[in-house]
């Protein structure tokens, strides 16, 4: 094709109503986590979303430079347009020729594009347009497409589903596109709007069982609403079969909710047994495992050999399915720092430490780092014993711009660290050099706020500019490097030595009492 056709498409193709001219964000550390929910996902899908969902796939293996699977992706949603004969199939169809015309331009079989161009065209001609037109079931599918783009796209596809709404009110599947996605908005969208919203998606979509299950977790969130309704709509929805795998998700969120953890296990392995490496489904297992291993902390119920053995299961499970996470996607957001803190809390320090080590060698965002270096400060502190370290990760920590939150905790940690030294030593330079420290950060938390209730150590400031100021290398006289540099997997605090020589259910058990103690900033997890 000549350079004067080339340059034709490229004038052309911008106009086109599909992924390439949605303004998705195509961030490479993203793809395979969307391309694994949007796979899941669409063996229980009707027809119009099978559609909506190979088209997103071929988006996506196409930013992945897999342009052949792209255009085999295409053919499925292709097939799925044609068996619907009705107008909406057809319009439909120009999202994906759309597509084809971008790929294959992007393959440089111009004139394979063209004919796609052209089928763009001809159809867009019997609504005196040229190359798109205004529909709400474009603008639907480009809804369905930001909403599962991820997070920072809800409010485009909001704006969406809402004009799509204005052409056709009553239309089921745009209601229920609204509904989700104010349901994933959260506290950014008001409630009694999500619930009137959800209310009427079950209404327009009586076979749609995850709907459902939005509402009840979503009146959940609401005073005074009778649990009665939700676990009316969740048992309600569990009842279709085959359950799809959002299905058994979502109300494995509603049981977790509400403490019945047990339950929500079984559907979660329900689910997985659709999905086997379904890495959020291993992440929901496992974090109801290390909620049950906190349950049973706190209730102090390890009396018997059979409770012990008990507990010995359920943190084998929870570092299994932790583990799994990781083989899966190791770049995923806490996952190693998460497998590090269960680890720590079974007493297997040294595993700890790799996975921690792990996470640091991770490219993190700020707030990832934040937590990351509380969990780890804590993991100096109360398992390993040492304080230098945890007071250089606690001052890491807050020398990054994240959370009010995870600052809060922090500090609190810096003060009880402060706290302990000058009860064991009125002199320790260490303890008072903290002492000020965190009395000027609450000083200037004051200054810079007001109102009663800052002296918690929880400043409404910025206390980055402020926590250079503090000098660990003191710490040196009283704690020593070598402790800390033994302390990362060589030998061990002989407090640390015993505990590591209990059963790890004493060691759980132990620590169980030290978190009450501790509060707000002592967990390692």
């Amino acid at each position: 094709m000549s350079e004067i056709a080339k340059h034709s498409l490229e004038n052309i193709l911008p106009q086109l109503k599909c992924h390439f001219t949605w303004n998705l964000y195509d961030e490479e550390s993203s793809l395979q986590d969307l391309e694994d929910r949007v796979r899941d996902q669409v063996e229980f899908l009707n027809t119009e979303f099978k559609t909506i969902m190979y088209n997103l796939f071929a988006y996506v293996k196409h930013l992945r430079g897999q342009h052949e699977v792209a255009l085999v992706y295409l053919r499925r949603a292709e097939e799925f347009n044609l068996q619907q004969q009705d107008h909406q199939g057809k319009i439909r169809s120009m999202v994906t020729w759309g597509n084809y015309a971008w790929i294959y331009y992007h393959m440089g079989r111009f004139s394979e594009a063209q004919v796609y161009i052209n089928k763009v065209e001809k159809l867009c001609k019997t609504f005196a347009s040229s190359y798109r037109i205004k529909c709400p079931e474009i603008d639907c599918e480009e809804g369905w497409a930001l909403l599962k783009w991820g997070e920072k796209y809800y409010e485009r596809a909001k704006e969406c589903f809402e004009k799509a709404l204005v052409g056709k009110p009553t239309n089921p599947e745009f209601s229920l596109g609204l509904a989700i996605t104010l349901y994933r908005l959260g506290d950014e969208a008001r409630t009694e709007n999500t619930i009137r919203l959800l209310r009427q998606a079950i209404q327009l979509n009586p076979n749609n069982q995850y709907v459902n299950v939005l509402l009840a977790l979503t009146l959940q969130k609401v005073k005074n609403k009778a649990e009665v309704e939700g676990d009316q709509l969740v048992e309600e929805a569990l009842k279709k079969t085959p359950c799809p795998t959002d299905v058994l998700c979502s109300a494995a969120k509603y049981y977790r909710n509400k403490g019945s953890l047990d339950t929500a296990i079984e559907l979660l392995k329900k689910a997985l047994e659709s999905v086997p490496n379904n890495v959020y489904q291993h992440l929901q297992i496992g974090c109801c495992y290390r909620a049950k291993i906190r349950q049973i902390q706190r209730s102090r119920k390890c009396t018997t050999n059979e409770d012990e053995e008990k507990l010995r299961e359920i943190m084998k499970n929870a570092v299994d399915h932790f583990k799994k996470v990781v083989e899966l996607n190791i770049n995923l957001p806490r996952a190693c720092s998460d497998l590090a803190c269960l680890y720590a809390i079974t007493g297997q320090y040294d595993e700890a430490e790799y996975y921690f080590q792990k996470e640091f060698s991770k490219d993190l965002p700020p707030s990832e780092k934040q937590v990351l270096h509380l969990r780890y400060g804590n993991f100096q502190q109360y398992q390993r014993l040492s304080d230098d370290a945890a007071i250089h990760h606690y001052l890491a920590g807050l020398n990054i711009h994240g959370s009010l939150t995870e600052k809060g905790k922090l500090i609190i940690n810096l003060r009880r660290i402060a706290n302990k030294r000058l009860s064991e030593n009125a002199s320790d330079a260490v303890g008072w050099q903290l002492s000020r420290f965190i009395q000027e950060l609450n000083r200037k938390g004051q200054s810079t706020a007001g109102g009663p209730g800052r002296g918690l150590g929880c400043p409404l400031g910025n206390p980055a500019s402020d926590a250079g100021r503090f000098d660990p290398s003191v710490s040196l006289d009283g704690m020593g490097r070598n402790e800390t540099s033994e302390g990362t997997g060589g030998a061990h605090h002989p407090a640390e030595q015993k505990a590591l020589e209990r059963p790890s259910y004493q060691v759980s058990a132990l620590q169980s009492k030290g978190e009450e103690e501790r509060g707000v900033g002592g967990p390692v997890c």
